[in-house]
């Protein structure tokens, strides 16, 4: 099972390339983020795309995340929600059987910080409700914190920087040891010091990986072993974010 997460930064800008890579693809699961577009304005060949269940939860210009899943692997339609925290159409989850999959974007906190720090810590709230109510989680998204200093480039680190800042790494932290997920990302390559997913788009610092890794999968611990691979595909697409793929056993 092909798990993938992408912030493409404009479903409309991105079209071709998303439609693209799917056909090249395939993933089982894909979540998307930063659509900048409500449910309507989704191009039709992506809007209900052949043999994917699809879902799609933007608003005009601003935000969205959307979630994409395979028929061939999950007959039964999924069940579309929005926890309770969802605003500015920033999560979406589907449940089939006992798992639950979320697609998240995070706000960046540069409009107001302390709304993101009750994002992440009602974020928490939900993963660790799921785990105590005995359900696998996968969340996939664009959560815009940098884990540690290793996950932004020595060039980049800023002590106060949004996405850096003591209090919102310590929230993520919480919400990995309470929710009991895995950082997948970082469990299967932990010695990568240029593992980044976002590049500022300026003085090519994509091609020289001057970057942040802020976009991640996180899985419940019980399903870590069933996961073999997680990669970021560097150098595809026009994005400021790479996508980041996942094969786990189904």
């Amino acid at each position: 099972m092909k798990i993938a997460t992408w912030n493409v930064n404009g479903i409309r800008a991105r079209q071709q390339q998303v439609l693209d890579w799917i056909e090249q693809e395939r993933p089982d699961i894909l979540c998307l983020q930063e659509l900048k577009a409500a449910r309507e304005q989704v191009p039709a060949t992506l809007s209900e795309m052949e043999g994917y269940w699809c879902y799609w939860h933007g608003e005009r210009a601003y935000s969205g995340v959307g979630l994409l899943i395979r028929k061939e692997l999950f007959q039964d339609a999924p069940i579309y929600s929005h926890p309770g925290f969802d605003f500015e159409t920033r999560i979406v989850t589907a449940r089939v059987d006992n798992l639950i999959i979320g697609s998240v974007y995070v706000p960046n906190g540069g409009k107001d910080y302390e709304v993101k720090l009750h994002f992440l810590d009602a974020m928490q709230r939900y993963a660790t409700e799921c785990r105590h109510r005995g359900l696998d989680l996968i969340l996939c998204g664009d959560m815009n914190v940098t884990r540690t200093d290793r996950d932004v480039h020595p060039n980049e680190r800023k002590p106060n920087a949004i996405g850096q800042r003591p209090d919102e790494r310590e929230l993520y932290e919480f919400l990995l040891s309470e929710g009991g997920l895995i950082d997948i990302g970082r469990k299967l390559d932990p010695d990568n010091d240029r593992l980044y997913t976002w590049w500022p788009p300026w003085r090519q610092m994509r091609q020289k990986n001057i970057g942040w890794r802020l976009d991640y999968i996180l899985a419940s611990i019980s399903l870590v072993d069933r996961i073999s691979e997680c990669k970021v595909l560097t150098q595809l697409g026009t994005s400021d974010h790479a996508p980041v793929v996942a094969e786990m056993k189904a």
